[in-house]
């Protein structure tokens, strides 16, 4: 009993100090009411999860370059949505369609992209808060 307990207790202790990942709702990190449509060139690609991200280089009126982060559902979510990790690749121009982070930054929620064959995909994640 008393060796059970020690282990119950080690298995607690082991358990406590694990840095589980968080999960956010859409609303802890971007704005409903600042709807934004970035066009632009793909130039990474990160397939994971809870979320995927795609980064957009997109052009000002100027010519400069500003690197958007698209924050998009999880991998296996666009997968069931016929979107596949083939069906894109870095050089590709796309068209996001989001809404911006709360703090200002280069970060958007990504609901809907139109990718350069055409075909539209839904980016966002069903429940999280955000606008469907």
């Amino acid at each position: 009993m008393k060796t059970r307990m020690i282990l119950i207790a080690a298995v607690i202790g082991i358990l406590a100090g694990t840095r589980l990942p968080a999960h956010h709702s859409f609303a802890a990190q971007y704005d409903p009411s600042k709807a934004i449509r970035i066009s632009g060139t793909l130039s990474k690609i990160e397939w994971t999860n809870p979320h995927t991200y795609f980064y957009v280089d997109v052009k000002d009126e100027n010519g400069q370059v500003t690197t958007w982060g698209c924050e998009g559902a999880a991998s296996g979510q666009l997968s069931r949505r016929g979107f596949k990790k083939g069906d894109v690749k870095i050089g590709d121009t796309i068209v996001i369609d989001g809404y911006r982070a709360r703090d200002g930054s280069h970060l958007m929620d990504a609901r809907r992209m139109t990718l350069a064959d055409g075909r539209i995909v839904v980016g966002g994640s069903p429940g999280d808060g955000g606008p469907q």
